[in-house]
This record gives C-alpha cells, sequence and structure tokens, in this order.
C-alpha cells in the first residue's frame, strides 16, 4: 500500500505572525552585543597602556638611577637621558614615547638627606586615543604615573 504524500511527517502550521519575528530580535540585539563586544577591547587595550606607562616611569626610574652605578662618574643629564630612554623603551610597543605623544618630565629633587629622581609620565588619552572611539565607553582624558627612585 501506498502512503499517501499528507501522512509522511507531523505537519508544521506558520502563525501569521512569527515569519520575521528571530530576524527582528537579532536585529534589536545585535547593535548592543556588538557595541559591548568593541566596548571590553577598547577599555582592555586602555588597561593594558595604562600598566605600560606605569612600567615605563618605574622603568625610567630605574635606569637613571643604576646609571651611576654602571658608569663612573656621570653628570646628571647622562642620568635624566638614561631616564627617558627607559620610558621610551617601555611605551615603545605602542608607538608612543617621550617626544611622540607622551609627555616625561624627569627632575632630580631632594628627598630626605639624598636626592631622588622623579619621572612623570603623562599621556593625553582623551585627545589621541589608541582605539577607535566607542560610544558609551568612558574613557579617560589624561592618563599621568609618577615614579620616585633614591640616588645614591
Amino acid at each position: 500500500m501506498l502512503a499517501s504524500p499528507c501522512a509522511s511527517g507531523p505537519r508544521r502550521s506558520r502563525t501569521r505572525g512569527a515569519d520575521g519575528a528571530a530576524a527582528v530580535e537579532f536585529a534589536l540585539v545585535a547593535p548592543l552585543l556588538i557595541l559591548l563586544v568593541f566596548g571590553i577591547i577598547s577599555y582592555g587595550y586602555l588597561l593594558s597602556f595604562r600598566q605600560a606607562m606605569s612600567q615605563g616611569a618605574a622603568e625610567g626610574a630605574r635606569a637613571g638611577a643604576v646609571w651611576a652605578s654602571a658608569y663612573a662618574p656621570t653628570q646628571d643629564t647622562d642620568r635624566l637621558a638614561a631616564a627617558r630612554a627607559g620610558v621610551d623603551e617601555a611605551l615603545s610597543s605602542y608607538g608612543v614615547g617621550c617626544g611622540s605623544g607622551a609627555t616625561c618630565q624627569i627632575r632630580m629633587e631632594p628627598c630626605g638627606s639624598g636626592t631622588c629622581l622623579v619621572v612623570t609620565v603623562t599621556y593625553p588619552y582623551g585627545q589621541r586615543p589608541l582605539t577607535p572611539d566607542v560610544p558609551l565607553v568612558p574613557m579617560p582624558e589624561t592618563l599621568t604615573y609618577t615614579a620616585t627612585t633614591r640616588v645614591q
């Protein structure tokens, strides 16, 4: 006996308004998901850059502090140049340096009974963001880090 074409499986009945419901829901949710993903990426890159700035200030202060112990006798200008080179090296992977984007203030100042080397690195993130601007994701206007090291 041959089976009739109507008895081959369960019949699907479509309701009148459900044809494009999934597409409409996706169209409403997709922009929010994309905004969330790109916001996470932008903020993660910002945090990575902040860590590099902090490390750069510390590396610059360390490089300037140990300069005299590695190369005797030294002048303060050599020490300051070594500190600047340390900051530049730490920030180079982001295409930023003391002369290109960031502002570096490196100075010697008295501290206690000795002298300290103070390295301050400032970057205008609001004017020169490293990632494209993502709406509704708050980013800082300026990033600043300072490291201080005692010089013998």
